[in-house]
Order: C-alpha cells, then structure tokens, then sequence
C-alpha cells in the first residue's frame, strides 16, 4: 500500500513493515506520509526492507516555530442523539457508577474492601503522603478531575487523616461540591471503617439511582483519543478511521481530546497548521518544547522511542509513529491546549498535556472530563479507564487472536472498507449504556504522573 504519493516507501499490509519505492541514497529523507521519518543511514535498493538497520531519525531537541495565521472553528447541531445523564450542575455523564477516589495510597485495601461488598468502584494509587509542591498539587488535580466526573452518579472520597493530602487539604483544591454526590470519610475518625464506608456508599447509591437515560445531542459527547502498542497499521486503519470519527464528531459541536505530547514530537507542525488562533499556537509550542526540555532535564534522550513492540510491528522512527498518532485528531481546529488537571472548557479538539504511558494518559483523559477513550492497538491490550475504554484493533490478526479485549476490529478499512457511519453508531452505542470489553472485564486502573520529591 502507498498511502501518499510523495512517498517512497510503501506497506507491505502482510506484515506493516516498510519497502523502498525507488532507490534511496544515504542521507536521504525516508517520506512516509507525505513527511520525512527519518532518513537513510546507508544506500538503499528499490524493494528493500527499510527500518533500523537502514534508517534513523531526523528529530533533534528543541525547535523554533512560526506561526502563519489560524484555523477558523464553526459547527452545524445534527439530529443524532445518545443516552445520557444530566446531572444536577448541568454536566452530563454516560454511566452512572459509584466511585472510591482515595486522596492517599494508605487506605487503598479498605477502597478494594469496600468496593467489593457495595459494587462500586474503587480507583487506588500510590500518592497522597509525603508529596511536595508541584507533584502533591498534581495528584491533587487530577484526583479533583475524578472526583467531579460526571460518569460518577455518587463519589466517596476515602482518606486516612494524617496524609499531606488529607480531606481538609484536599477539599480547598476540590472547590464547590454536591453534598448528596460526594461523601467523606477519614478512617481514623471511624471505630469500624468499612462498616462506615458501606452506609456511605448505599446513600451515594440511593442518591444515584434517582438518575435515568434521556436523549441528548452528541453536541454533549467528550471522547478521549488514545493509542497504545503501535504497529506498522496504525497510521493507516485505526487512527485515520478515529481521525474522521473526530471530525464529524466535532463538525458537531462535540469535544475531542488528544494527549500523548511525545508522540506529538516529528508531526506537531501539522497540529501547529490547525491552531484557532495565535495564543493556542503559541501554547502548542509551549506544549512540544516543554515536554522535550523536561526529558532533558532527567539526561534522557528525546526521541527513546519507538518501543519494542512498536519496532516489531514496523515502526522505526518516533516521527514516523508521531505522524500515524496525530491522525485520530483527524483535520479538526486545534482550539485549546491543556495541562494535567484542566477539564475541557472548548468545543471541538484540544490537546491535552501528558506522556504517552498508557495508564498515565487514560487517567489524564478521565480526568480532564471525557466520557468514553478512543484507544486504537496493534499490539492488543486489556488496559480499562474509569470511563469507557474501546479497544480499536488495526488488523484481523489481534482483533480475532484477543477478542475478549477487542471491541472494534478497523483492518477492513486495509482493504477499502467503509466503516465511518459503523463506528460513528458503535460510539453513540457506548454512550448510551453498551459496554465495553474493559467494562465487561472488570479492568479499571489509574495511576498519576510523578516528577517530584517524596519525602
């Protein structure tokens, strides 16, 4: 397959790998894309497999950028609706669960115990003692942005009483909050903390369940995007079709978020083309060269990466994994940058600051406010968010092999399959109460970006 005729290099759709089109002389840009992803290392012969014996990346530190006018936003309000929740602020959510949000890793077994006895669900990390600064304001955050998920009919949030982040702390970041949703309990208060936490939650549990499905306009929807375990197809099955999901969805008036800064790295001119205007340029800058300076100051290499599965399955450069990335943001206006613990706040595509870790950026995503992520594999994975997590297999090969994981299969698009309006109807479908493999499986995780001191 030639998936633009600026390349030369094509995809072998038997393996993902890469083969040159033409001779290509050292030194030479290898063009995938339509965009350089690296180049080559030593003279190479039409037919030949290209990857990290014969090519390396163009990518370096640092960049300048010029900014040459923005992208105008507008959208038309379609007919289409899902089933959702409205809660009492206004805010609309697409489950209605019960969550534990802990404010510290002490207390992470009585979270699992009470989860167990009440069916809610507990989401337990490591922090909250002994934090400093940035880092305790970040765990703070992003534990607020869960708190005040709308996917959450009721939360209990669980502290011990002697952590940095008690309860006391922790409710100056958390702001205003519905005493009938959000409950509070510090375990050294209590004689019998489960005993405490379960009437808790059977009132959260009442409270919830006076909720129920409406229709509402997919003008409400908030979708993640996300990708994990790369392959040679992801740029050209999985990606593209959660690109153009995108653009309808915001054509819509509905709201996209992007996250994965260093998979960014090699195609953020391309975001940077799409900026609404001069300040969210100027912020998506901020955004690439920030992140590439916080890896140079832990003496890391920018562009480590590729992983070994991404390499294994025909990846070689990290512009060339960058540049099969970014398409789930498909060609929409880039109209807000956020940072770790900012909930959306524009319709339409905004990009959202994070590392590519999996479990970091699902987090991050739950946090910032979206209902369901979008997570496209050519690896396969069973990882699950709090929210709706659908697993998008790039080919046939791990959409058959690891079915219970799987919940939609894009490799037909390989072959010229249409699947836009299919996957357009399967997300309202999740919205509106089917569950995902992730639901269905029982695998819910969070963990919180570090870079701090820990007493």
């Amino acid at each position: 397959m030639i998936i633009n005729k600026l390349d030369n290099v094509e995809i072998n759709l038997d393996n993902g790998h890469k083969y040159a089109l033409c001779d290509i002389k050292s030194g030479e840009n290898i063009i995938k894309y339509g965009n350089p992803i690296g180049h080559a290392t030593c003279d190479i012969k039409t037919g030949d497999h290209v990857h990290t014996h014969n090519m390396k990346t163009n990518l370096s530190g640092n960049l300048e950028y010029e900014y040459s006018g923005g992208m105008p936003y507008s959208f038309n309000e379609c007919g289409k609706t899902f089933l959702g929740y409205v809660r009492e602020n206004g805010d609309v959510g697409i489950r209605n669960d019960i969550w534990i949000i802990p404010t510290v890793g002490c207390v992470n077994k009585i979270a699992e115990k009470l989860a167990q006895k009440t069916g809610a669900f507990a989401y337990t990390h490591p922090f909250g003692c002994s934090q400093l600064g940035d880092d305790q304001k970040t765990t703070q955050l992003i534990l607020r942005g869960l708190v005040n998920h709308p996917n959450a009919g009721g939360v209990l949030v669980l502290g011990l009483g002697c952590e940095n982040n008690n309860i006391d702390e922790f409710k100056r970041v958390l702001g205003e909050w519905n005493e009938n949703r959000v409950k509070f309990l510090n375990c050294q208060d209590v004689e019998n903390e489960i005993d405490a936490g379960v009437d808790l939650i059977y009132e959260l549990k009442e409270y919830a369940s006076k909720f129920e499905r409406i229709p509402l306009p997919v003008s409400k929807l908030r979708i993640g995007l996300k990708c994990g375990g790369s392959d040679g197809y992801s740029g050209i099955s999985a990606n593209p079709l959660l690109g153009r999901l995108s653009d309808k969805l915001t054509s819509f008036g509905g709201s996209v978020v992007l996250t994965e800064v260093p998979e960014m790295f090699g195609a953020e001119h391309l975001l940077m083309q799409r900026a609404e205007n001069e300040n969210v340029f100027n912020r998506t800058v901020a955004l690439i060269n920030n992140f590439k300076s916080y890896y140079i100051s832990h003496n890391q290499v920018v562009y480590e990466n590729p992983s070994p599965g991404n390499k294994a399955g025909g990846i070689t450069t990290l512009e060339e994994k960058s540049l099969g990335c970014v398409q789930k943001g498909g060609l929409s206006v880039v109209r807000d940058v956020l940072d770790y613990g900012d909930t959306i706040k524009k319709e339409g595509l905004s990009l959202l600051n994070g590392p590519g870790n999996d479990i970091v950026a699902i987090t991050n995503l739950t946090a910032c406010g979206v209902h369901m992520i979008l997570f496209t594999t050519g690896r396969g994975t069973p990882l699950g968010a709090p929210v709706p997590t659908v697993k998008v297999a790039t080919n046939n090969v791990l959409a058959t092999k690891k079915e219970s994981w799987i919940d939609y299969d894009a490799s037909p698009t390989l072959l010229g399959k249409d699947l836009d309006n299919d996957f357009f109807d399967f997300v309202i479908d999740v919205a509106s109460g089917k569950e995902t493999k992730n639901e269905q499986n029982g695998y819910r995780e969070i963990s919180i970006f570090k870079d701090g001191v820990t007493l």
